[in-house]
């Protein structure tokens, strides 16, 4: 369940390094299959690197052709008591829990008892447009449903256990973001709704359907619905990571993360699952097929979701992957069909990266296409400014700025990032897989901009970055009223100061960056080109902020 949400001139990112604890891949009692000793150093480094002996850790496991080739664990399953982690503890699953409640889904679909047009009005006769919002829509993020993780409101929640219905009242008075199909938004609030369906349609719990149904008949011994107040043998604790250390998070009940987000497992036992959804033991292949396929928008384009797996790419293979994070908990889960490649990665480090990007790495080593930033393409100072500019993208404009031999790439709302040549006209961020391809046409200059799946192609503008709009002088007395705290999701707050009748903002213990008015209660930062509107009451009072940054959005509640 990720909800989560990263400020990302605000909030640095660290690159760590260390010995990880590591158990060896001949140790395992599944699989005595390895990879070869050059793979496997390599995939050690990338986790040692990650998760070093010191701090919280993660259990990786790698499967080819339905054998085990890595399976280690690396930092720590408990700081306080200085436990290792081993690559038998069990972690939550977070949003990779949605895969569980997709093919529940689809069982039910197979046994007749739903169908994926069914209306949300079948199960909840008097819910909003609920006429309009199918099932399918719930299932790939389109319904429009606001995600009920992203009101400020939840943390009002977050402690306390309530039912599936309690927590589905809690959203749906709320108006749809978007027309049902016309836009894909990661919605929590939708698979709630598909937990509350399984249920009446099954008449079990949600808890019960998943474990009569699929732990019990895989096998999966050491998977578990969440449960606070249960002892749940070889469970890691999950830490976040707050102004540069490690703490425990803020309680949440286990009953507000529902079909959402609320499963536990292994590695071990997710390699089980990985082998029940490829060989179709739970679902038909048709079914499966369902799942992996990229399903359309109303407009045509591709929502890259599938039924509880993003539909993506690597190194030229499709993948079907997904994420999450949770409670002090990250995870990433990736399978290459064409390869009959698995891998996933759980951990028990809440940090704003996430293991997504190392899961990759490793796996990108498994098919033979290893991700390198040595980079050999020597530009001269003429050839790497001829790039330079702003370039107009559907989702948002990128600046492209060259300094002392180097160039930068800059989201409109984000930080400048290192470009690095490949070619010419070809280049690469660092530790990412993301390429930038220019070219001119008809005498304007435009890029391919390609992260994995995503393409995009951006036409140069004459639009000024954040850093050069006009701004305006307000007086004392009105920036008074906009001091205080912030909260925009749970454990994550925007301090708003006053110094030298000026306005800064400070987000989770970071350096505070100024901001600059447009409006009596609207302004930008310059770093970040991120917007803060301050949002008054009837009494003229201030009630919450929005904040707006490279298309996402969010509104923060005063708490102080």
């Amino acid at each position: 369940m990720k909800y989560t949400f990263i400020l990302v001139a605000l909030l640095a990112t660290q690159l760590v390094f260390g010995q990880g604890k590591q158990v060896a891949a001949n140790e395992n009692p599944v699989s005595g299959v390895v990879s070869t000793p050059n793979v496997e150093a390599a995939i050690d480094a990338i986790f040692q690197q990650a998760y070093p002996a010191s701090s919280p850790g993660a259990t990786v496991l790698i499967a080819k052709d339905d054998k085990i080739i890595y399976r280690k664990a690396f930092g720590m399953a408990n700081l306080e008591l200085k436990v290792p982690m081993q690559p038998e503890n069990v972690l939550k699953l977070a949003s990779i829990t949605k895969q569980f409640t997709s093919v529940a889904i689809l069982m039910l679909l197979e046994q007749g008892k739903l169908s994926l047009q069914d209306p949300l009005s079948k199960y909840i006769a008097d819910y909003p447009r609920g006429n309009e919002i199918t099932i399918h829509h719930l299932l790939n993020h389109t319904s429009g449903v606001k995600s009920y993780t992203n009101l400020p409101e939840f943390r009002d929640k977050m402690r306390l256990d309530i039912t599936p219905e309690e927590l589905i009242n809690s959203f749906k008075s709320l108006p749809l973001e978007f027309n049902p199909n016309e836009k894909y938004a990661y919605s929590n609030s939708g698979y709630v709704l598909l937990g509350y369906i399984i249920e009446k349609t099954s008449a079990m719990s949600y808890e019960d359907f998943i474990q009569k149904n699929i732990f019990d008949k895989l096998g999966m011994k050491n998977s578990y619905y969440a449960n606070n107040y249960k002892i749940i043998p070889n469970k890691a604790n999950g830490y976040q990571l707050y102004e540069g250390n490690y703490e425990n998070p803020e309680y949440l009940s286990s009953t507000v993360l529902y079909a959402a987000g609320s499963l536990l497992s292994t590695i071990d036992d997710m390699f089980l699952w990985h082998k029940a959804i490829r060989q179709n033991t739970l679902i038909t292949e048709k079914s499966k097929q369902l799942a992996f396929t990229n399903h359309a928008l109303a407009n045509g384009k591709n929502s890259n979701y599938g039924y509880g797996w993003f539909i993506n790419e690597l190194a030229g293979k499709a993948t079907v992957e997904h994420t999450g994070g949770i409670d002090g908990f990250a995870t990433s889960g990736i399978y290459v069909p064409d390869s009959n490649s698995y891998a996933i990665v759980l951990s028990n480090a809440e940090d704003g990266k996430g293991p997504e990007v190392y899961n990759l790495k490793a796996m990108a080593m498994v098919l033979g296409k290893p991700m390198t930033d040595k980079v050999t393409t020597k530009l001269s100072e003429k050839q790497l400014k001829q790039w330079v500019g702003a370039y107009q993208f559907e989702e948002a404009v990128r600046f492209i700025t060259y300094d002392n031999g180097v160039l930068y790439s800059m989201r409109e709302g984000g930080r400048p990032l290192i470009l690095l040549p490949v070619s010419e006209n070809e280049f690469k961020f660092e530790n990412s897989f993301t390429t930038y391809k220019f070219s001119v046409k008809d005498g304007k200059k435009q890029v391919l901009y390609a992260d994995r799946i995503k393409k995009s192609v951006g036409t140069e503008t004459d639009k000024k970055p954040a850093s050069e709009r006009e701004t305006i002088s307000l007086t004392p007395e009105i920036l008074i009223k906009y001091v205080g705290v912030y909260e925009l999701q749970p454990s994550f707050q925007i301090e708003i100061e006053m110094e030298n009748d000026r306005l800064f903002a400070k987000a989770m213990g970071q350096p505070a960056v100024e901001l600059f008015a447009q409006t009596e209660n609207s302004f930008f930062i310059k770093e970040m080109g991120a917007q803060i509107v301050f949002n008054l009451g009837s009494n003229g009072m201030v009630e919450s902020l929005s904040f707006a940054q490279g298309g996402n959005k969010m509104v923060g509640k005063k708490i102080k």
